[in-house]
């Protein structure tokens, strides 16, 4: 792990319209040392980023904030809606959203934060993967975390040529990590993550059977209902959309690895229908299933893939 900094760090960067066109820049990165009984937040910031904590502020940007020591409140939102803020705990603030926060008085926090914007963070968040839940996430002390926030005031500190686009990887590693780690926080059962590695084995090793998620769980010993719950929790995915991809992707190997005929290759994954298995794969890939093929290949088409062609319209 890097060395922790304890002293008190702050950069506001600036950004080129060539740098907006990468889709996410950095306007700030910092951490801050917050003592016992020391007013927050500590004079020094310009404006439009120092705040009263009484009165609450909003943004134009998104920012990151972690805490690694210490405790605090977070307000957010047009109800005023109050969390508790522990060490381990990022919160995400949104552009155009009324919050506060602040250490509490007897024990301080140790801070980090970055803030960001541009239309690929944008993008995200409008596909919902963080609109539909509180702006605080419980990610535990996380080395990998802190190191990635000392590389940006490291690399923001430098502002050399591209600094702007290695810092936007940086930003993407961090919400990344922060999603993947709020999501299975809560996962430490090692029987039900065992349970739901086996079946990754049982579905892998059972791509061309027709089997069934409650068929998966039978084998495991298990009622469905709680097997399927727990495999979507820590998966992100449910036990039957987790073999269609499976069987997605043999399909891509077999596409582009034989001659084998499509029709041929629906039924041995066990699509009843190759017109399903072929409007699946299209509505997954933006290919037909010879499309795929000839894309793949170097040398174009083959004679059976043209006798296909021909007889699909």
């Amino acid at each position: 792990m890097a060395d922790v900094r304890c002293n008190n760090e702050s950069k506001y960067l600036i950004s080129t319209e060539e740098d907006e066109l990468w889709g996410l820049v950095v306007t700030s990165v910092g951490s801050q040392q917050i003592s016992a009984k020391e007013e927050y937040p500590p004079a020094g910031h310009p404006q439009g980023y120092a705040f009263n904590v009484d009165e609450g502020r909003i943004l134009s940007e998104y920012q990151l904030l972690y805490i690694t020591d210490g405790e605090g409140i977070f307000t957010y939102g047009d109800s005023r809606e109050s969390q508790l803020i522990t060490e381990g705990k990022m919160f995400f603030l949104f552009p155009g959203v009324w919050h506060t926060y602040r250490p509490f008085a007897n024990s301080g926090w140790k801070e980090y934060w970055i803030g960001f914007k541009g239309s690929m963070i944008d993008r995200i968040v409008e596909e919902g993967f963080f609109l539909n839940q509180a702006p605080v996430f419980n990610i535990g002390l996380n080395e990998r975390i802190v190191d990635l926030y000392i590389k940006a005031l490291d690399i923001a500190g430098e502002e050399r040529s591209g600094f702007q686009q290695a810092l936007s990887g940086i930003v993407m590693h961090m919400l990344g990590l922060m999603y993947y780690r709020h999501r299975t926080r809560d996962f430490v059962d090692e029987n039900t993550i065992q349970k739901i590695n086996k079946a990754k084995i049982i579905m892998r090793e059972g791509v061309y059977e027709n089997l069934s998620a409650k068929d998966v769980a039978d084998r495991l010993h298990t009622s469905y209902s709680g097997f399927r719950k727990a495999f979507k929790e820590f998966t992100g995915t449910s036990p039957a959309q987790y073999m269609q991809e499976l069987k997605l992707n043999e399909a891509k190997l077999l596409l582009t690895t034989t001659t084998r005929p499509v029709k041929d290759i629906s039924y041995s994954l066990k699509y009843e229908n190759p017109e399903y298995f072929s409007m699946f794969f299209k509505r997954r890939t933006s290919k037909t299933p010879l499309e795929y093929r000839n894309q793949s290949r170097r040398h174009g088409k083959t004679e059976q893939d043209e006798s296909e062609e021909k007889m699909s319209k």
